[in-house]
């Protein structure tokens, strides 16, 4: 009887677990369709954002003393986090320069204590306000925009026109706890 039981329960789970992937592949789905990039590219810019991290997580200097995030957009690769040392700012930038299909690296590394559970929660919290001040407003178009926030700056990539750029930095500046906001758009 245990038997069957735990079976049932397998077999529910796994169902849960199949809804959960249809709707994450469906959401994915519509944020690609809505994305200026081609599919092509945007899997080139995900593939960038892995060989970099792994070529970082190679260097047992980096992976075990920084918090180094990885973002590429069109190419340009936008690294955030925080080192000890310029050293490794220095070292980490050199490894991420050298990644296939880098156009650009963007290194916004800080020196500084690594972020905490709390400022990184904080920092979700702020991108999420930023990305829905964009929804909400009738001058934004939210898909050529992608924000990454560090340390409670904002950093906005994207393909926009200057107008664009301007309005969506003014928009993200006025969110509540952001210090400030950094354009890297094409």
């Amino acid at each position: 009887m245990k038997k069957y039981v735990l079976l049932l329960l397998s077999c529910l789970l796994v169902q849960g677990c199949v809804e959960t992937a249809i709707v994450a592949s469906a959401v994915s789905a519509v944020s690609a369709a809505n994305d200026p990039r081609s599919v092509g590219k945007q899997i080139d810019d995900n593939g960038i954002e892995v060989r970099a991290t792994v070529q970082l997580m190679k260097d047992a200097d980096i992976s075990d003393n920084t918090n180094i995030t990885i973002v590429s957009y069109n190419g340009q690769l936008l690294a955030v986090g925080q080192a000890p040392t310029q050293s490794l700012i220095n070292k980490a930038d050199a490894i991420l320069k050298n990644v296939d299909h880098v156009v650009k690296v963007h290194n916004q590394i800080k020196i500084g204590p690594l972020a905490t559970i709390g400022s990184k929660a904080k920092d979700a919290w702020i991108t999420t306000k930023v990305k829905s001040a964009y929804l909400t407003s009738d001058t934004i178009d939210s898909g050529n925009i992608k924000v990454v926030t560090e340390n409670q700056e904002v950093y906005l990539m994207g393909i926009v026109d200057g107008e664009q750029a301007n309005q969506a930095a003014t928009i993200a500046s006025k969110v509540s706890g952001v210090l400030k906001v950094i354009k890297v758009f094409q």
